[in-house]
This record gives C-alpha cells, sequence and structure tokens, in this order.
C-alpha cells in the first residue's frame, strides 16, 4: 500500500527502472528491466482499501477481449472487463473457476520495449 517504499525496495533489490506515467487520478509506475516492461505499480484502488498488498500475474496476449470471453465460456469470471490503458495496452482481470486471479493484456508496441 506503499507505492513509494516498494518502488524504493524493488529498485534497490533488483536495479528495475521505473517509468512514471501519470493516469489522471494516479500515476502508474512501469517497472523495466534493462528497458524492457516487465510489470506496473500503482496505488491501491479505494475499492480494495483493507487489502494486503499484492502482484497480480499479467499474461501477454493477442487479444485480450477474446481471451475474456473465452474464459467466461470455460467457467471463469471476468472481474476487469477488457479495459484501455493509454500508452500501455488493453487488458482484462480474470479469476478461474477455482477463484484465482490473474491477468491477460495486449500491450501497445511501444510499451513492450
Amino acid at each position: 500500500t506503499n507505492v513509494d517504499a516498494a518502488i524504493a525496495y524493488y529498485t534497490k533489490l533488483f536495479g528495475w527502472q521505473v517509468e512514471a506515467a501519470p493516469m489522471g487520478d494516479f500515476t502508474y509506475n512501469l517497472i523495466k528491466n534493462k528497458g524492457t516492461s516487465i510489470g506496473g505499480s500503482m496505488p491501491q484502488p479505494k475499492n480494495l482499501a483493507g487489502l494486503p498488498s499484492m502482484w497480480t500475474a499479467y499474461f501477454e496476449v493477442a487479444d485480450a477481449d477474446a481471451i475474456a470471453k473465452k474464459a467466461k465460456q470455460l467457467g471463469g469470471q471476468v472481474m476487469v472487463s477488457p479495459t484501455d490503458i493509454p500508452n500501455v495496452g488493453r487488458f482484462a482481470v480474470i479469476s478461474d473457476r477455482d477463484g484465482a486471479g490473474f491477468a491477460v493484456i495486449r500491450s501497445t508496441p511501444q510499451a513492450a520495449n
């Protein structure tokens, strides 16, 4: 829940770089390893207040909308409908039939570098 402390910790531990990406109400921090985007960090959304800090695994896909649709057909649940993140990509958050959560993303070409 302390983005600045987390960024300081992981950049020191792994030598990652961070690029701030203003998103209106908050700043999304692109985490990079040797110039390649490998993750991100953001403040905890208000609707998740009280939950512990967490990482969400993202899988790069060709079409986030198609994967979300297929997940529903196979009995999963779409927790966050496919949504565009400016200059990052289109993503969706899904849970499998047992409730395990993950995200899929179709990165924009410049964000993949």
